[in-house]
């Protein structure tokens, strides 16, 4: 059976390859713009579905998926600049904050989706932290501007619930996604 991930993410595909090995990936197409007083599981969990559906593989069983980090109700996206990181790294600072992620498994019409909510405390981070931390690379393309299987997972004190949401991709959530599909893991 034919597998797509609907993702150009690095981390996405890596997760997906710890539960099979047999999938491609097309980056789709979508606005990716929040609708007014969305909150942040609708919004990603829409992206999720919009991304699955914007592949067209008949046939093939298609995963769609997009993260959020949210604090104080406030959804955190990827940083637009040095200053919009900085800003946002100082918000999670010392702090809780929310990670929100969306999944969606597609064949046809027949579409599962599933939300992960994960919640992660951030130690106090100091201004030479940060800008030490916004000097490499990982942060410019991370929603809350970070990657908490790189160099900010010395921020992060505590999580509760599923690190891979952090990371990108909920397993457990996607392996039972998948599992509705007839799909299990090649292991």
């Amino acid at each position: 059976m034919k597998v797509v991930l609907a993702s150009a993410s690095p981390r996405r595909r890596e997760l997906l390859s710890l539960l099979i090995s047999n999938f491609s990936c097309r980056a789709p197409s979508i606005d990716e713009s929040m609708r007014p007083a969305e909150p942040a599981g609708d919004y990603v969990a829409r992206l999720a579905v919009e991304k699955s559906r914007a592949i067209d593989e008949p046939g093939a069983i298609v995963i769609g998926a997009d993260t959020t980090v949210t604090v104080d109700g406030l959804i955190l996206g990827k940083p637009a600049d040095h200053d919009h990181a900085v800003a946002m790294l100082q918000q999670l600072s010392g702090r809780w904050h929310e990670v929100f992620t969306g999944v969606s498994v597609r064949r046809g019409e027949h579409l599962v989706s599933v939300l992960a909510r994960t919640r992660v405390q951030f130690s106090e981070l100091c201004a030479d932290d940060i800008n030490r931390y916004l000097a490499t690379d990982e942060p410019w393309d991370k929603a809350g501007a970070y990657a908490v299987q790189g160099r900010a997972g010395a921020f992060v004190r505590r999580i509760e619930g599923s690190y891979s949401a952090v990371v990108g991709l909920p397993l457990a959530e996607t392996r039972e996604a998948l599992g509705h599909h007839g799909v299990t893991p090649e292991w």
